[in-house]
């Protein structure tokens, strides 16, 4: 399968971002997996995460995995849904907060992953990561990412598996700020599985 793993640039007043040391992880031990850092801007200007992520979306994409951190998550979370709203209590890289926005105008309410949730969650946990299923992936960029790259998906009436994942924070943002936290292997760790497992094929509904 091809898939493309994307991670995020650090944001947030924070140095790092544990999704970039995962991506590079993952790109060092599974070749065959495509790598890509969004800059964390909202919107469809230049410069932000959709006019960076766009051009690399094209129907030869098995799947697609968008990785996001979170300060709050004490495991890995597994997203099952989008919805199309951006409200932030955060402002992205150029401060920018919306507020009350859609993120497609137009657009359905919500939009569900197509990744194979339960079985990503299942390959975590087989590795003795902690993993979970979540219903909310939030109303910032996360959600924002998933939502454009599931509408697109579906608008061009590709079969591309799309989805997005949450991690916790690294030890040393925690140290921090405070909050839960993961060692970078061991999310890597993670990760992989859950990626080798839609390497396996056939491909699944989504559960």
């Amino acid at each position: 399968m091809r898939i493309l793993l994307t991670a995020f640039e650090p944001f947030g007043g924070s140095d790092r971002n544990p999704t970039i040391e995962i991506a590079r992880s993952i790109g060092d031990s599974m070749p065959w997996i495509s790598t890509a850092v969004l800059p964390v801007v909202t919107g469809v200007g230049g410069g932000s995460a959709w006019a960076t992520l766009l051009p690399l979306l094209d129907d030869s994409w098995d799947a697609v995995v968008h990785l996001g951190e979170s300060a709050k998550a004490t495991a890995i979370m597994v997203e099952r849904v989008a919805v199309n709203l951006r409200d932030s209590s955060v402002a992205d890289n150029t401060g920018s907060m919306p507020c009350d926005a859609p993120v497609v105008d137009g657009g359905p309410a919500a939009h569900f992953a197509t990744l194979p949730v339960r079985d990503l969650v299942a390959a975590s946990l087989m590795v003795d990561v902690p993993a979970a299923l979540s219903l909310s992936a939030g109303t910032f960029l996360c959600n924002e990412t998933m939502y454009r790259t599931l509408h697109e998906v579906h608008g061009a009436k590709h079969s591309t598996l799309a989805g997005f994942v949450h991690v916790p924070q690294l030890p040393e943002q925690a140290s921090v700020r405070g909050g839960p936290s993961m060692d970078a292997a061991v999310m890597a760790r993670a990760i992989g599985a859950m990626l080798s497992r839609l390497g396996e094929g056939p491909r699944l509904g989504q559960a």
